[in-house]
């Protein structure tokens, strides 16, 4: 009777492996290390039921979303991002992505973050006279130099919950890294959305992501705090 219970309980246990085995096909499990795409190569990061999925990616230069798969919006920011070591995406997105190359000897820019959760906070730093203008918007919250933003002797602050990448010119005040800045900027379910960065000169459309047309003045525009998308645009433009 023992050696017959064993070997029912002997089956049972190959029955829950055969089932189980196929279940974890694909999962990333804790502590397993990733193999991370040769450069070039198209990867394709799906958010299956609403799920948070991240896919490993080269990240070092920038990531962009090069087709769309799903129904569901593939929105930056919201749907998709770039986090340590790849992407993530959720709420449906899923979409084909690729490793953005170096732009030759480009100027590095020097770039710091600074966050506010509401309350007013200070990111100290030695500017030494440095210029600071804000490089991009992370936060649903607008990010207003003097209002959600500003610079001190040696400090950045941000409040109301600002959260933002910030860029710092020379220390000798002579400016920016004369490179063009690319922006992303999308209005999800035909609502207006603003995109916040420092513009000095202008914005121009570089590229149209949405079915629904881009048109200046209409769908998109400008400010000195940014660029606007309303009804459905989703583009990348070029800020001055």
């Amino acid at each position: 009777m023992i050696g017959a219970g064993r070997q029912r309980k002997t089956k049972w246990l190959r029955l829950v492996a055969g089932v189980a085995l196929p279940v974890l096909a694909g999962v990333t499990l804790p502590g397993v290390a990733q193999e991370m795409p040769p450069p070039d190569a198209l990867v394709r990061c799906e958010s299956r039921d609403m799920s948070r999925v991240h896919c490993p990616i080269e990240t070092r230069h920038g990531v962009e979303l090069v087709r769309q798969l799903s129904g569901n919006t593939c929105i930056r920011g919201s749907e998709w991002d770039i986090e340590r070591g790849g992407i993530w995406v959720a709420l449906g997105c899923r979409g084909e992505f690729r490793a953005l190359a170096p732009m030759g000897e480009v100027p590095m820019r020097r770039v710091v973050r600074c966050e506010s959760d509401g309350r007013q906070n200070s990111c100290p730093l030695m500017l030494r006279g440095a210029p600071v203008r804000l490089l991009r918007q992370l936060s649903a919250w607008p990010c207003k130099e003097g209002r959600s933003w500003g610079v001190r002797r040696n400090e950045i602050w941000v409040s109301r919950g600002c959260d933002g990448e910030f860029e710092l010119g020379a220390e000798d005040g002579s400016g920016f890294v004369d490179v063009p800045r690319l922006l992303t900027c999308e209005s999800k379910g035909k609502t207006r959305r603003m995109c916040g960065v420092t513009i000095e000169r202008g914005a121009r459309l570089q590229r149209q992501l949405s079915n629904s047309a881009c048109v200046e003045g209409s769908s998109w525009g400008w400010s000195r705090d940014g660029v606007w998308v309303d009804q459905g645009c989703r583009g990348e433009f070029v800020v001055d």
